[in-house]
């Protein structure tokens, strides 16, 4: 355990930010789950929604250096590609 004040404050801050960036990635994974269903029920309308609401949580996280931009960006890109061939069939 750290005996420094400043040390101490530090930890605070960073127990502090890592609940934040879990109930982050957790919110965007649950997101993720309910896109998924939406597409193997073939509710391609509700998927739109959820994949508009997935892009703006992982684009947020990624300004907030929760995710990296590119993981961000491939993760939208693969959601996108996938809600097109639902589309498609």
């Amino acid at each position: 355990m750290a005996n420094i004040k400043s040390a101490i404050k530090r930890i605070d801050v960073t127990e502090r930010q890592t609940l934040n960036n879990k109930s982050k990635k957790s919110e965007i994974k649950t997101l993720i789950k309910k896109f998924d269903l939406a597409l193997e029920g073939n509710n391609v309308e509700e998927a739109k929604e959820t994949l508009k609401l997935i892009d703006k949580k992982l684009k947020r996280a990624s300004l907030a250096n929760v995710i990296h931009p590119n993981a961000a960006s491939r993760k939208i890109s693969q959601l996108q590609k996938r809600l097109n061939e639902a589309e498609a069939a």
